[in-house]
């Protein structure tokens, strides 16, 4: 009895966390604010749909937050690091849909910094004006949105010519590698990326699989389909990390959340060194040797250089400050 009245009574004395902003209702679940980051604000949260009006979070909500939390924690050093000294930094959403990242990331770091514009780059030209309109409504002053391809993003002059960051979260099959593309055209200092649904590199292993097993053994990795999806998945990330230390990036990658919450669960974390890896780019013309892709996939990732690197990262130069 005397322990439950001490713990109760430590319980009081413990120091609160910061609160969430803005109000989650009469009838919000206390819990749910519980798992909301110091100073989040709660109506950005039911604007995005990730609270119900009521400030609740159903499963797919909270499995959504957690991603986007999660992710969060890898970006933000990476800005306050890049925005010492009164740095104004810039950040690209890739691919970025309705911009959960982008805005949470403007509330979270970007509004207090005081400093600094996000860019979210999206081609549904719905979802970009829909942010557009929710970032004016809430006051989200430097942040914009632009219904651009690929290839247009890398040269509208709406965009900077550099950027700090570079971010794309669960950007489906080749769009990783258009963002990839769009960081090294613009000398980003650091990428962070969650690939999603790759499935080109599996059609490719589908496409030639026939003459695969009569050369080699290992296309018993991929002779079953769900092998040579799961594979294609594998493959895909590994030569993506290959290019991006071949093109003067350190490369991290870990994972995202618990594999309860997401089976595309595969973080990429890359920072601008100026170190180029000719190993890397050796070893990733071997891999695409090995498995017959050098000529599909060989110029996405810079082969066609004449020293059989990386041609991409050499045309495009380099941050001036290396992450």
């Amino acid at each position: 009895m005397k322990k439950t009245a001490r713990a109760a009574a430590q319980a009081q004395k413990a120091p609160k966390a910061p609160a969430a902003r803005g109000s989650a209702g009469p009838a919000a679940d206390a819990q749910v604010l519980q798992e909301l980051r110091p100073g989040q604000s709660v109506e950005l949260l039911k604007e995005l749909h990730i609270l119900t009006r009521e400030g609740r979070l159903n499963q797919d909500s909270r499995r959504k937050l957690k991603q986007v939390y999660h992710l969060f924690q890898f970006i933000e050093p990476l800005l306050r690091e890049l925005s010492q000294d009164g740095h104004a930094p810039t950040l690209a959403d890739h691919g970025a849909g309705k911009s959960y990242l982008g805005f949470i990331l403007y509330d979270l770091f970007f509004r207090e910094l005081g400093r600094g514009h996000i860019y979210g780059i999206e081609t549904r030209a719905e979802l970009v004006e829909r942010s557009q309109a929710l970032a004016q409504r809430l006051g989200f002053g430097r942040m914009s949105f632009l219904a651009l391809s690929v290839a247009d993003s890398m040269q509208a002059d709406a965009l900077p010519a550099r950027f700090d960051v570079v971010t794309a979260l669960h950007a489906c099959d080749t769009a990783t590698d258009d963002a990839i593309a769009f960081g090294l055209t613009k000398q980003a200092r650091a990428m962070v990326l969650v690939p999603c649904c790759q499935a080109e590199v599996a059609a490719c292993l589908r496409q030639h699989k026939a003459l695969a097993l009569a050369r080699t053994p290992l296309a018993e990795l991929w002779r079953h389909p769900l092998h040579t999806r799961e594979l294609g998945s594998q493959l895909t990330n590994v030569l993506r990390c290959l290019y991006l230390e071949a093109s003067g990036y350190q490369v991290t990658v870990t994972e995202l959340v618990g594999w309860e919450h997401s089976m595309k669960n595969e973080l990429i974390v890359a920072r601008y060194t100026g170190q180029r890896k000719r190993s890397a780019a050796e070893r990733l013309r071997a891999i695409l040797s090995e498995f017959g892709l050098e000529r599909e996939l060989g110029p996405r990732f810079g082969l066609a250089a004449a020293d059989g690197g990386p041609a991409a990262a050499s045309a495009q130069g380099t941050p001036d400050t290396p992450a």
